[in-house]
């Protein structure tokens, strides 16, 4: 790229940035995957956490950005959105396990509550800071069919064991590693946030469909991902009504 067109694309990356409605951000690889064919002709860019770029969604600019699996790399790159683009509303589109019984699969969790369950103090209390890391969320008027529903993040996949050791506790629908540490930083911040998840794959007392299957996950999530783009426009104009 010549020293001109440098200039050029910087100013146009500035100008997309300085007015920011919507940020978009996603976690998975597997997720990312199949953000960029819904865009054929975005130019993606880099981040420290991964791929970025800009495209129009029912006539609004949004940034799509890749923010990487983990609390760690969520909540850190969440922060580098909002510091670096200072968008007006955070979406985050992605995956999540569900308790089978209790939701069914591709269901779209719309979240009302984040809770980061996997915080265990030897020195303290539990489950006051479990209280501490758990985000209360607005979710406006859906303009698709949803589950209103909590959603339980850790740094670990739900197993069948790791139902049964949380279920009386917290009688879960939906789990995921990244929504509790996303909708915390946002919340610090008072940025907006909607999170939206949908089902990939079910999870009882007794076998997880997805344990040492992680193609029934790929699958599920390139076909979640497509139908959650899809109904992006949709819930911009909610987000604006």
């Amino acid at each position: 790229m010549s020293a001109a067109g440098f200039a050029l694309w910087l100013f146009a990356t500035a100008a997309a940035a300085a007015d920011l409605g919507v940020a978009v951000l996603v976690s998975a690889d597997a997720e990312w995957k199949a953000v960029g064919p819904a865009f054929p002709d975005a130019k993606p860019e880099r981040s420290p956490y991964g791929e970025y770029f800009f495209a129009s969604v029912g006539g609004e600019t949004v940034l799509f950005f890749h923010g990487g699996w983990g609390k760690v790399a969520a909540a850190g790159s969440t922060q580098y959105v909002i510091d670096r683009f200072k968008p007006r509303q955070l979406i985050n589109l992605g995956t999540c396990g569900g308790v089978e019984g209790r939701i069914r699969r591709f269901d779209v969790v719309a979240v009302e509550k984040a809770i980061i369950y996997d915080i265990f103090e030897a020195m303290g209390n539990s489950a006051e800071a479990v209280r501490h890391y758990t985000t209360w969320l607005r979710v406006p008027a859906p303009p698709v069919p949803v589950v209103r529903a909590t959603i339980y993040s850790a740094d670990r996949d739900l197993t069948p064991s790791g139902l049964r050791e949380i279920d009386a506790r917290y009688a879960p629908v939906a789990v995921d590693w990244e929504s509790g540490a996303i909708a915390f930083v946002a919340g610090r911040n008072r940025t907006p946030l909607l999170i939206l998840r949908g089902v990939s794959d079910l999870v009882s007392v007794t076998k997880g469909e997805a344990v040492g299957n992680p193609s029934l996950f790929e699958r599920n999530a390139a076909q979640i991902m497509r139908n959650l783009l899809g109904d992006l426009p949709l819930w911009l104009r909610a987000l604006r009504n």
